[in-house]
């Protein structure tokens, strides 16, 4: 069985979007569902489990992030498999096969992502892989990113560096072996340190384009929100400093507070973007005050 594991913040409608999609591309016992309710201000539990009967709803006083809502999820989980999954998101009726298909051909396989389709345009390509990470930069690509969809991906099931969030599977008796999401990130960057873990543990990453599912990419926080511009800029520096050495952080250090970090600031003041600018600093300055272990979020939620 796969566990379906799945968070909710204040998005009750495209909650109960993402649970009928499940509910109609997926066979009778062969997935358990869960959506775990971080912190929000109404609880919408009778309503998901209207949307899903079956459906384990778990609801948390207070919002935990992605990572620690997932979390949650993963404790109370049954399934040998895992599929974590945006609320935001859409899902084809081969998805779980495919998946799981991949972990059970590929024992040295830790996670597997699929195809990420816009769900406003299911023609244009949001993920097919990323490349390694330039660790002196913290920059990658997206394989595929805003590609028009002509199947070219259809057949390719190969190693990539990073899964993506918003949908990846894994195995129940890895989280079991202590390999959960690092919560102290609270939001981005949790999934490439995530796989950075499981690449540590001698475990591959891995995509396959056989599958899909459609993204109703940025519904959760915006294109250009406070909390995204700080916890983009606070865990950049901080997935540097917890996966590489002192010297590559050092070079990081010199590149972004030198090159990147002031050009983006110069970006949102053209804008006239001041908060913007506020937050991206308290992001940097976190990153001085806090030891690399913190799990002070500097944010309050």
């Amino acid at each position: 069985m796969t566990s379906i594991i799945t968070v909710n913040f204040n998005q009750p409608a495209v909650t109960i979007d993402f649970l009928q999609s499940v509910l109609a591309n997926t066979q009778p016992g062969e997935v358990e569902v869960i959506v775990v309710d971080n912190g929000s201000k109404e609880d919408h539990g009778e309503d998901f489990k209207a949307a899903y009967p079956g459906l384990v709803y778990i609801r948390s006083d207070k919002n935990l992030g992605f990572a620690g809502g997932n979390n949650i999820g993963i404790a109370q989980a049954n399934g040998e498999f895992l599929l974590l999954l945006n609320n935001d998101t859409e899902i084809a009726g081969n998805l779980i096969k495919e998946l799981t298909e991949v972990l059970i051909s590929h024992p040295d396989v830790g996670m597997v992502s699929p195809l990420i389709l816009f769900f406003q345009d299911p023609d244009t390509i949001q993920y097919a892989g990323f490349t390694p990470m330039n660790y002196v930069t913290a920059r990658n690509q997206g394989i595929g990113y805003f590609e028009k969809n002509q199947g070219q991906y259809n057949n390719d099931s190969r190693e990539t560096a990073y899964c993506h969030g918003a949908a990846v599977m894994c195995r129940k008796s890895d989280m079991d072996k202590g390999l959960l999401m690092d919560e102290s990130y609270f939001l981005y960057y949790e999934e490439l340190d995530w796989c950075e873990k499981f690449k540590r543990a001698g475990m591959k990453i891995w995509f396959t384009g056989k599958t899909y599912i459609l993204h109703k990419e940025s519904m959760s926080v915006g294109k250009e929100s406070i909390i995204k511009t700080y916890f983009m800029t606070r865990n950049r520096i901080l997935f540097i400093r917890r996966n590489t050495g002192f010297f590559n952080s050092v070079l990081f250090g010199i590149y972004y507070l030198v090159l990147a970090g002031p050009k983006q600031l110069l970006q949102y003041a053209r804008k006239g973007r001041k908060d913007l600018m506020t937050w991206q600093l308290k992001g940097i300055m976190w990153n001085f005050t806090h030891s690399k272990h913190s799990r002070d979020l500097g944010f309050k939620i």
